[in-house]
């Protein structure tokens, strides 16, 4: 690891990237995240890659498609409404068996929304929002340091699994300073996969890339069940914080997990047995953690959005057991003092009135 430097969270996402052997960079500016776009249009000439400002956001995730299809370490970027428009990219991507890092640096809102922080993509993220059968490993960073760390593994894990892995930002994480270690260097060969399309002489067997489904047949169901088994079985990931004892144990991930951490440690100085758990995949879900939650009486998710849209993935953690409760925002970061109230109210309400 190099020394600690001060980086904006978007530009050390950038050269993380950079520094995991990505060569290619296709994105459009929207805020929070146009200076990921800023910073590799100067960074990536730099280290002999390609960068391209692309027309729209349709254009540049089939750019990046055209990349990963040449065996490149592929990149893109966007915020809420451009990553809506790379939706059908990454069905394709999905249905070619392409590796691929797409960052969504989310925002506030529906349609336009606003530039504000929010965390209201979660579904999209983790339900593939575009067409037909599939999911993405999708990794939540909380920190700056987090956002070089999982940018550096998502290529890795991209090419573990010959697919795409989102990186699930958000505007308060990739707009904040922090210091951070960024990593080594590693030069990334193009020409190490098989399966990538090269040139060929005449007489040389040719490559292609299409939909594997069309030359898999009836054995695509059962490759598919076991690619996802395996993300499953193999890529969880979490963090937990004072869980083992705690009645109420909150979940939270990016930079609303920031504020739960500072709220369990003013709840524990209460007397309030109340613990956190992080997911820092998003998908595969981290069901594992909450084995360790043995005492628990109620979950509350706290998210930046109005809906909980994380609640359903908690409530199927606990075999629907266990109560889970919603406690967020659409426009603010959840209070630690707020935080730490409800959390009163709510193990009060588990033990029948009595603290």
């Amino acid at each position: 690891m190099s020394e600690r430097v001060l980086m904006k969270g978007n530009e050390a996402l950038a050269e993380a990237a950079l520094r995991a052997g990505c060569r290619f960079f296709a994105g459009y500016p929207i805020t929070p995240q146009t200076e990921i776009l800023e910073y590799l249009s100067w960074r990536m000439d730099e280290v002999g890659g390609s960068y391209t400002q692309a027309e729209s956001e349709l254009a540049a995730i089939n750019m990046v498609m055209g990349a990963a299809s040449g065996g490149a370490r592929a990149l893109t970027t966007s915020s809420g409404p451009g990553f809506s428009l790379k939706q059908e990219g990454i069905s394709y991507l999905c249905a070619s068996d392409l590796p691929a890092v797409i960052v969504n640096v989310m925002r506030i809102g529906s349609g336009l929304g606003d530039i504000s922080q929010g965390q209201g993509d979660y579904w999209q993220m983790t339900r593939g929002g575009g067409h037909g059968d599939y999911r993405t490993i999708v990794l939540a960073p909380n920190s700056v340091q987090e956002n070089a760390d999982l940018t550096y593994l998502a290529f890795d894990l991209a090419e573990k699994y010959l697919h795409p892995v989102l990186m699930a930002s958000d505007a308060a994480i990739g707009q904040m300073i922090e210091a951070v270690e960024l990593p080594e260097f590693k030069e990334h060969d193009i020409d190490r996969y098989d399966w990538s399309v090269k040139g060929a002489k005449i007489t040389d067997d040719y490559r292609r890339i299409q939909n594997i489904f069309y030359t898999m047949g009836p054995a695509y169901e059962d490759f598919l069940r076991a690619k996802y088994d395996r993300m499953e079985a193999e890529e969880q990931r979490w963090e937990s914080m004072a869980v083992e004892d705690a009645e109420l144990v909150l979940v939270a991930f990016g930079i609303s997990s920031r504020v739960c951490e500072e709220a369990v440690e003013g709840a524990r100085a209460k007397g309030l047995k109340v613990g956190l758990i992080r997911p820092i995949t998003l998908y595969p879900f981290p069901v594992k953690a909450f084995e360790e939650a043995k005492n628990v009486k109620a979950f509350m998710t706290v998210e930046m959005n109005l809906l909980g849209q994380m609640t359903d993935d908690v409530r199927l953690a606990a075999d629907c057991k266990i109560p889970v409760y919603h406690y967020g925002s659409i426009f603010s970061i959840s209070d630690t003092q707020e935080l730490i109230a409800r959390a009163e109210e709510l193990i009060k309400e588990a033990k029948g009135g009595e603290l």
